[in-house]
């Protein structure tokens, strides 16, 4: 007998949930986040942040926690904050859960979040298990490292991937482009296959049979997909989306910039126009200013603007 939660394809792009009775269909959340391809998210952390952002023209907001100097637990964001934050924007908000803490998803819930972030980067809550995502209306995202991940918070019921590289906030996206390049790899391979041996091939993954077949049907992820970690410059953005990403997400740190609506400005044409050299370069104009990601490094920029007669005063 056929698997009632099995994920089944209509068409090319769009995936619906067979087991009518559910009053959370899966189908419904993945088309609304399906809305979000092509797009950008930010991660904000106020107010201010948020509406640049929009005004930047970001597909929504992710709302975090301030990044913390020493070792502080990161934990879901005071819903004080979030509501104020969807009070001032016209844009989908998006917050963070920690892993498998399904209370937290409980409460974004009730405070009407659009998307719900089961986010790895902020403190575990539940080492073994993840969120039942099937067990809210919310559409949920979820982070990867490779395939096998990915598949395996899809049986969970995530309607959007997000292949996470860098987890420190400092702007290196090399972890990113290994992820990426990993999980499409692993997607070429499994177009070439022969059914018969798709069988073996979920067991080396640890994927779920049905969503690996799924995938091998698609030739791509049966949900969005979506690239986070050192996103920081346009040509960034443009290299995930030339890799076959849906989108990227884009960390706080572009907000200390000297400039962060031109650079949040410029990532969003850069995912819209991906395949334009001469709008990428257009995009990516004006943007020298370096991004600091640490306090020591601002002391350092200050201190190298000290001059004095011994180091530059006599210019």
């Amino acid at each position: 007998m056929a698997d009632e939660s099995a994920v089944t394809v209509y068409g090319n792009t769009a995936i619906s949930d067979p087991n009518k009775k559910s009053k959370n269909g899966f189908s419904v959340k993945v088309g609304l986040a399906q809305m979000l391809r092509g797009g950008a998210i930010v991660q904000v952390t106020n107010v201010d942040e948020a509406k640049i952002a929009e005004s930047a023209g970001a597909c929504c907001v992710i709302v975090s926690e301030p990044s913390q100097s020493g070792s502080g637990i990161s934990r879901m964001l005071d819903p004080a904050v979030i509501k104020e934050i969807q009070q001032s924007v016209a844009v989908p908000v998006m917050a963070k859960a920690r892993v498998g803490h399904f209370v937290e998803a409980q409460i974004l819930e009730a405070i009407g979040v659009d998307y719900i972030d089961e986010n790895e980067v902020i403190a575990v809550a539940d080492e073994d298990n993840f969120i039942n995502k099937h067990n809210f209306r919310i559409p949920f995202i979820c982070g990867c490292g490779d395939l096998g991940e990915g598949l395996r918070r899809v049986r969970e019921g995530a309607a959007m991937i997000r292949t996470q590289g860098d987890l420190s906030g400092s702007g290196n996206i090399v972890d990113t482009v290994r992820n990426v390049r990993e999980v499409m790899g692993k997607i070429r391979v499994l177009t070439n296959m022969d059914e018969d041996e798709v069988f073996t091939f979920a067991k080396e993954l640890r994927a779920p049979y049905d969503i690996l077949a799924q995938t091998k049907q698609m030739g791509r992820l049966p949900v969005v997909h979506f690239a986070s970690g050192g996103i920081v410059t346009p040509a960034d953005a443009a290299l995930m989306m030339q890799l076959g990403c849906d989108g990227v997400f884009v960390g706080s740190e572009v907000f200390n910039s000297a400039d962060p609506y031109k650079r949040v400005r410029g990532i969003v044409q850069a995912v819209r126009n991906y395949n334009d050299a001469h709008m990428l370069a257009k995009a990516s104009s004006g943007l020298n200013d370096a991004i600091i990601t640490s306090s020591s490094e601002l002391n350092d920029a200050i201190t190298g603007l000290n001059l004095d007669e011994n180091n530059g005063g006599n210019y």
